[in-house]
């Protein structure tokens, strides 16, 4: 089994009507996605708004989540000063989370020797699990397979990586030249099954919040041999991948645009990224009416 199970959601962080934390609705939304399957969840990474959030607001979520469900909590502690992800993520260690997820540095654009040294920083400093996220459209630099192969075999507590590269050719280099044990996770829901049949373990995903049961067919499908009940799930989720982000709606507008129209009060975005344009949950509501109509 995957170090962290198969599915996990990116979450959102919920904000009320004054812009600040919502911890309570934070902890109805977690219970919600677990009860739809979830096997785990990822706290303050991108779709969580981490960069609009203080150590404080990242540390209530982890807190509030641990709290609210009984699955692994990942901590999105990790962003481009190494030293303060270093002592944010021992915080959230002594919080209880049970993985880290380890961003490479953004903006900054460090060398491959520096992303390396990045990480074995952190791992060396926090014993935590770490599942390395590799995103080279936000970082501005991709994390070579080099240096994950050797972080895969050279640090014990790397076990894993989120793979949002969009490269499926070199992540099946990536999965066969690294240990059996080390977890290749999606993190492109719409690449996640082309990921599967290269050996990808699981999917930390956005549409995860109101797919995830298509996500565990499409999982049961493809785990059992079941090849076109594995393409009949993706297919059916096809809209609902387009619907996460785009150009005028980038993640997390309409997560939390889709989650408000399924009852859970997440507010609006934070600058830089704002509220939703009007239109949009209504654009959700059909969409997830489409989904559960595909279900059958």
């Amino acid at each position: 089994m995957p170090h962290f199970g198969r599915i996990m959601s990116a979450m959102i962080t919920p904000f009320d009507a004054t812009g600040a934390v919502d911890y309570d609705v934070a902890q109805r939304l977690a219970k919600h996605l677990v009860a739809e399957g979830n096997d785990g969840l990822v706290i303050c990474g991108t779709t969580g708004e981490a960069p609009t959030l203080s150590d404080n607001e990242k540390l209530g979520m982890f807190a509030a989540v641990l709290e609210a469900v009984d699955v692994p909590v990942i901590a999105g502690s990790v962003g481009y000063n190494t030293a303060h992800s270093i002592d944010l993520s021992q915080q959230a260690a002594k919080l209880g989370v049970h993985g880290i997820l380890s961003l490479c540095p953004f903006y900054s654009r460090p060398s491959q020797a520096g992303i390396e040294a990045h990480f074995r920083a952190i791992a060396d400093a926090c014993d935590l699990p770490q599942l390395i996220y590799d995103i080279p459209i936000r970082t501005g630099r991709k994390v070579s397979t080099e240096v994950l192969v050797r972080l895969a075999h050279e640090v014990p507590n790397i076990v894993g990586v989120k793979d949002a590269a969009a490269n499926p050719g070199e992540t099946a280099k990536l999965i066969a030249a690294t240990p059996a044990d080390f977890d290749l996770y999606s993190g492109d829901d719409g690449l996640t099954l082309p990921f599967l049949s290269v050996g990808a373990v699981g999917a930390i995903g956005v549409a995860t919040h109101w797919t995830a049961p298509d996500h565990v067919a499409m999982f049961d499908a493809w785990e059992g041999g079941d090849i076109a009940g594995a393409q009949s799930a993706n297919r059916r989720m096809l809209e609902s991948f387009g619907f996460e982000t785009g150009d005028l709606t980038p993640n997390p507008i309409p997560t939390k645009a889709m989650m408000r129209t399924l009852g859970f009060s997440v507010g609006e975005c934070r600058l830089p990224i704002g509220p939703a344009p009007e239109g949009l949950e209504d654009r959700a509501r059909q969409i997830y009416s489409n989904l559960v109509n595909a279900r059958g």
